[in-house]
C-alpha cells in the first residue's frame, strides 16, 4: 500500500537524518550517553558539555545569553512555565491573550482562571492578526502577562509580536510568545523582538518530539516559579534529568534551520504558489490564512458545500488537518476557524495544508488535482 502524500508539517517534522545521526551518538555505550548531572565522573562531564554547547546553539539561534535558555519537554511545557511561572511569583492577577492561541496557552489560562485570576481574550482579525491597540486597550493596572503567538498554527498568520513586546514593556507588563511555528521559519534577534519569554519545540524544526526550549529572557532578574520540582535543575526552574540526546537533536536541527532557512522559504514559496493554482480553480473556495502577512508553507483554505469529515475520508491520498493535532479527536470545528469569525459550516469544511523540507513539487502538484476531483465528485453527490 502506498503512503498518502504528508502534507501536515505544521503538526509535525519528520527528523531529518542528520538530526537522527548526531542523536545515535548521544545514546550507547560507544558515545556520550552519561547523566549531565553527574560530576564526578568523565560520563558526565561529556554530557553536561554536550547539553551546554547545545544551550549556546540555542541561544545564537536567538540572539540570547546562554543562560536564558531553559530546557523543557516541548512547546507546551514551555508555554505552562511562562504563564503559570510568572503567576505564581507575582501579585497581580490579570492575563491578556487571544481566543485562538494553541491549548497549552488557553488551558493555562482557563487553569488559572480557576485558580483566581483573570483573563482577558481578544478577538483576532478575520486573517488571526491581534492588534497592539486590541492590547493596548485590554491593559490594566493589575495585568501581569500578555501572551500571544507569533505564528498561528493553523492558519500561518504572522503577529506583530515586537510592537506588541515593545507596548507591554512600557507598561510594565511581561510578554510570552508561543514560538512553536515561528522559530528557525522566520529570522529571530529576541532582544530586537523584546518578548520576555519565548518557547520553542524540537519536532516542529525537523528535531525529536518530547523536547523544547524556553528563553527566559535575565533583564532586571526575570524569575518563574519552577512547576516541575526535583533536584532545581535548570537554574532553579525546570527540574529532571536532562536528555542529551534530544537536546543535542534540537541543536542541530535548529543549526540546520537556520543555514537552510532561505532556500527552504523559496522552495514553500514555490509550493504554495502551485497548490494555489490548482485550489483556485475550484468554485467557492475560502483561503484563511492571510494573503500576505503569513509562512508559505501553511495553508488554510475551506470548501463550501462540503463536509470536512467526509472531505478528510475522501482524500485518503493526503496527510491533511483539520486543525491543530492537539484537537483532532474533537469532533467540533477548529476554536482558530470560530474565533476568527467563520460560520461553523466552512469551518467543518476547511482544511490546513502544511508543506516541509521532504515535500516535492510533484506531490503538490498531485495533491491540488486530488483536492479539486473530491471536492467536486462530494458537491456532484
Amino acid at each position: 500500500m502506498t503512503n498518502p502524500i504528508y502534507l501536515d508539517y505544521a503538526a509535525s517534522t519528520p527528523v531529518d537524518p542528520r538530526v537522527a545521526q548526531i542523536m545515535s551518538e548521544h545514546m550507547t555505550m560507544a558515545g556520550v550517553f552519561g547523566n549531565p548531572a553527574s560530576r564526578s565522573h568523565v560520563y558526565g562531564w561529556q554530557a553536561e558539555e554536550a547539553v551546554e554547547e547545545s544551550r549556546v546553539q540555542i541561544a545564537a539561534a536567538l540572539g540570547a545569553d546562554p543562560r536564558e535558555i531553559v530546557w523543557t519537554s516541548g512547546a507546551t511545557e514551555s508555554n505552562n512555565l511562562a504563564i503559570k511561572g510568572a503567576a505564581h511569583q507575582s501579585s497581580r492577577r490579570h492575563i491578556v491573550t487571544s481566543s485562538i492561541e494553541h491549548k497549552a496557552v488557553l488551558d493555562c489560562c482557563g487553569y488559572l482562571e480557576r485558580d483566581g485570576f483573570e483573563v482577558t481574550y481578544l478577538a483576532p482579525d478575520e486573517y488571526g492578526q491581534v492588534s497592539v491597540d486590541k492590547v493596548a486597550a485590554a491593559l490594566r493596572e493589575d495585568t501581569l502577562l500578555v501572551s500571544l503567538m507569533q505564528v498561528n498554527n493553523e492558519l500561518g498568520t504572522l503577529n506583530d509580536i515586537a510592537a506588541i513586546a515593545a507596548l507591554c514593556r512600557s507598561r510594565g507588563v511581561l510578554s510570552h510568545t508561543d514560538g512553536a511555528q515561528s522559530f528557525g521559519k522566520i529570522p529571530i534577534d529576541i532582544k530586537a523582538l523584546g518578548v520576555d519569554l519565548f518557547s520553542i519545540s524540537a519536532h516542529k524544526v525537523y528535531g525529536p518530539k518530547g523536547m523544547g526550549a524556553l528563553y527566559v529572557r535575565r533583564d532586571d532578574g526575570l524569575r518563574l516559579a519552577a512547576q516541575i520540582h526535583g533536584g532545581g535543575h535548570e537554574m532553579g526552574m525546570r527540574s529532571g534529568t536532562l536528555a542529551t540526546h534530544q537536546i543535542v537533536g534540537l541543536a542541530a536541527a535548529s543549526e540546520l534551520m537556520q543555514s537552510e532557512r532561505a532556500q527552504e522559504h523559496a522552495k514553500y514559496v514555490q509550493l504554495r504558489d502551485c497548490f494555489l493554482r490548482h485550489i483556485r480553480q475550484i468554485p467557492e473556495h475560502r483561503i484563511n490564512s492571510h494573503p500576505t502577512e503569513g509562512l508559505p508553507q501553511i495553508l488554510n483554505v475551506g470548501f463550501a458545500g462540503v463536509d470536512g469529515e467526509t472531505l478528510m475520508l475522501a482524500l485518503n491520498g493526503l496527510a491533511v488537518s483539520s486543525g491543530s493535532a492537539c484537537t483532532s479527536a474533537s469532533v467540533e470545528p477548529s476554536h482558530v476557524l470560530r474565533g476568527v469569525g467563520l460560520a461553523d459550516d466552512i469551518a467543518h469544511a476547511s482544511l490546513r495544508f502544511s508543506f516541509g523540507r521532504f515535500t516535492q513539487i510533484s506531490e503538490v502538484e498531485s495533491a491540488g488535482a486530488q483536492v479539486a476531483q473530491v471536492v467536486g465528485r462530494l458537491r456532484d453527490a
